[in-house]
């Protein structure tokens, strides 16, 4: 029985290393894929968890060319072609007996053909997430949606994301209710890092040190926005609503890792890059961050900002309010526990959000305190247990989490 697994975004390595770990530990020996995208992140992240590939793919940046740093329609094609051509070279090569995707990135999507054209079986983690707006996001909504009807097995996180797949016809024996792998992620990650602060306290990021002495007394804001939606308009005025803030609340700092995108790095520079004095003082525009980095400063953050599907879930995880930077998101649980709110980018409303839960200690530490919708610390082993029960030919058991039941 040999499984691969493919992954190749700085979030699908993280959502899916417990699943990796736990076949690994069961005796499976999986098989790990790393499709190029984020292959400047992505090291440090197999590092992390202990993961080698056995197969990458050379995605050259040359062969997918941007304007003004956002992919077009012929750029998605062109990504989308190779990603294709490359995962079915691999699949021959491998001949699996199933293969695992994640989510809804173009390379989930063309491995999911590229599997259904060599007749292999397709498992799909974190399935059923469902915005009902086929350009929010995009074109990850749609990616997701169509993973969905070739897919043979559905690992959903939640009740309302079973729920999604059942009214599109999706068979209920196909489809599990077994959380989400962003918990253990984060878990995991978190208690890494504080291994690592105990043993080496010098091997900490001096980041991490230079918040935790200059956070006393102050609330921590962390930002994170990349979605192609967001690129224009929205970033500017998300960045505006950061510049009021740091200059009418002192007691304030905020952390905003840059997306590697180009023309995301230069809206955000030009708007609030050239700040100087006590303000440049309480404003971090970094580079993408080390995943326990990341994690530290949102567990340590008064709230997050975020256009970010995975982030809104490590929020709630570690329990962060958000604010989400969208119209609407594929992951309304978030805002139903009441662990979050949507207030797209509008800076007034951004500001005003944020006053309300400033001057409401009781509403702010209801959002710190709900249950998380996205499950506990054994997702993975509910995946592995349903996967490799049906690739042994028994009948799996529709268990669910009693908390994803009661939340969906």
């Amino acid at each position: 029985m040999t499984i691969l697994l493919s992954m190749g975004t700085r979030p699908e390595i993280i959502k899916m290393a417990p699943v990796y770990l736990e076949l690994k530990k069961r005796g499976a020996k999986p098989l790990l894929l790393h499709t190029g995208q984020h292959s400047d992140m992505a090291d440090s992240l197999y590092n992390l968890f202990g993961m080698v590939p056995d197969f990458q793919i050379d995605l050259k940046r040359d062969i997918v060319p941007t304007k003004d740093g956002e992919a077009t329609p012929s750029d998605l094609a062109e990504l989308s072609s190779v990603l294709l051509c490359e995962c079915s070279k691999i699949l021959s090569k491998v001949n699996p007996s199933v293969v695992l995707v994640h989510g809804d990135t173009s390379s989930a999507l063309m491995m999911t053909m590229a599997a259904y054209y060599h007749k292999v079986k397709i498992a799909h983690i974190e399935a059923g997430l469902r915005s009902f707006d086929e350009h929010h996001p995009f074109p990850e909504e749609k990616n997701r949606v169509l993973i969905g009807r070739l897919a043979h097995w559905h690992f959903a996180p939640t009740t309302r994301a079973a729920n999604n797949l059942r009214s599109e016809g999706i068979s209920d024996e196909t489809i599990f209710v077994v959380g989400n792998t962003i918990v253990p992620a984060a878990i995991m990650g978190a208690e890494l890092l504080e291994k690592q602060r105990k043993k080496m306290p010098e091997s900490v990021p001096d980041l991490i040190g230079k918040l935790d002495k200059q956070m006393k007394g102050k609330r921590m804001v962390l930002v994170t926005s990349h979605r192609r939606e967001n690129h224009q308009d929205g970033l500017k005025s998300v960045a505006k609503a950061v510049l009021e803030l740091l200059q009418t609340q002192p007691d304030t700092l905020v952390v905003w890792p840059l997306h590697p995108n180009p023309k995301v790095m230069k809206i955000v520079q030009d708007e609030i890059g050239t700040l100087e004095g006590e303000l440049a003082e309480r404003l971090y525009l970094t580079k993408p961050l080390s995943y326990p980095t990341l994690l530290w400063i949102l567990k340590n953050s008064w709230v997050v900002l975020t256009d970010s599907g995975g982030i809104q879930e490590e929020a709630v995880s570690l329990n962060t309010p958000v604010l989400v930077l969208r119209k609407t998101t594929e992951r309304p649980e978030v805002i139903e526990v009441g662990a979050g709110m949507l207030v797209g980018t509008d800076s007034k409303r951004i500001l005003s959000a944020m006053e309300k839960l400033h001057k409401n200690p009781k509403e702010y530490e209801a959002m710190r305190n709900v249950a998380n919708p996205f499950g506990d610390e054994h997702v993975a082993t509910r995946i592995c247990d349903h996967l490799l029960e049906a690739l042994e030919g028994k009948t799996a058991k529709k268990s669910t989490n009693p908390r994803e039941a009661s939340n969906g």
